[in-house]
């Protein structure tokens, strides 16, 4: 007979004054208010060692202790998938994504997502299934590999989530483009907004783009491969596809891009849901990853390796990696607080 779990959690400042079921449904991801409401009313819920009514609010400091009597009512479907873990602690994970994998559960992608593959992992490492629920902070193109942070408890979620938000991070991408540049660094600042038409997911750095808003890329050459050539993209900003849409805009898009050809020029149309989408990836990575931890309030950067797949196949057999640090490199810096 298995015994049900039983956690314990500190309220937060931020949280102080809540009635209790919002309070666990905040720690609780995987169950919604009026479940956690129920085990209230079933006597399951004690705050300070004293059982908790429906109505009772909790204050900062209080100790709030629940008995997971019900099972999670909206647990994402847990999918066994390889995960390449750059980095983990008792707060977040850091994955280094395939290409292909979708952050999320969206559109024709509903199960075999990385949050899907991330539930499963977190309810074989915390032993009890739904406990932990994964929370994308941002998201990667499916297409695109590399860094992407995701968080295993809510507090983690919402102080990455404002620090992102705020552009207090550092990202930068490994691109291969078509074509050999005549500079080695530039500097792009052409608002991107979406492309006009009708079903369009795409976007635009040309004139008429919609609500266009400004974008920020700096772009860097790190070797020049004949036909093509190796780019790092460094984001000021953060638009959707800003560093695709911002190398087709100058003339030297990135390889492989299902969509955006030089010049602004668009490969085909965007599919509709329920079409067959691509398995062809193209060649953008995101090779670096620094954030300022908001437990440990220490600096992390997280850098990786283009994966094999990122070359076209007639570099994959001559590749020299080309940059300095080694796959899934992670540095700390102790921070001063404010």
């Amino acid at each position: 007979m298995s015994i049900a779990a039983a956690p314990e959690f500190i309220v937060e400042q931020y949280l102080s004054g809540v009635r209790v079921d919002s309070f666990l449904a905040k720690h609780l991801r995987n169950y919604t208010p009026w479940r956690l409401h129920r085990m209230v009313m079933a006597g399951l819920v004690r705050i300070d060692d004293q059982p908790a009514k429906g109505d009772d609010r909790v204050f900062t400091g209080q100790r709030v202790r629940i008995r997971l009597l019900e099972p999670p009512d909206k647990l994402l479907d847990p999918v066994d998938l390889p995960l390449q873990i750059a980095y983990e602690d008792p707060w977040l994970i850091v994955v280094d994504k395939q290409a292909g994998l979708v952050a999320h559960p969206v559109g024709d992608f509903q199960s075999e997502t990385l949050s899907n593959a991330l539930q499963s992992y977190l309810d074989s490492s915390s032993g009890s299934r739904g406990l932990l629920r994964p929370g994308i902070v941002h998201r990667l193109d499916r297409m695109t590999s590399g860094l992407i942070v995701t968080t295993k408890e809510h507090l983690t979620h919402r102080l990455l989530s404002i620090d992102f938000q705020n552009g207090k991070l550092s990202k930068s991408y490994l691109a291969l483009v078509d074509g050999n540049p005549p500079w080695d660094t530039r500097m792009i600042e052409q608002p991107i907004g979406q492309r006009p038409g009708g079903n369009s997911v795409l976007m635009s750095a040309r004139h008429g783009a919609i609500n266009p808003r400004p974008a920020r890329t700096r772009v860097t050459v790190r070797e020049r491969l004949g036909t093509h050539t190796l780019v790092e993209c460094v984001l000021f900003t953060g638009r959707n596809h800003q560093i695709r849409v911002h190398l087709s805009d100058i003339g030297f898009p990135v390889s492989g891009d299902e969509y955006y050809a030089a010049y602004g020029q668009i490969r085909k149309a965007p599919r509709f849901d329920g079409e067959e989408p691509t398995e062809e990836r193209h060649s953008l990575h995101a090779a670096k990853l620094g954030f300022l931890h908001p437990i440990l309030r220490t600096w992390l950067e997280i850098r990786s390796e283009p994966p094999t797949d990122f070359w076209p196949e007639e570099l994959r057999s001559s590749r020299i990696p080309a940059t300095a640090f080694e796959e899934n490199e992670v540095d700390e810096f102790d921070v001063e607080s404010d």
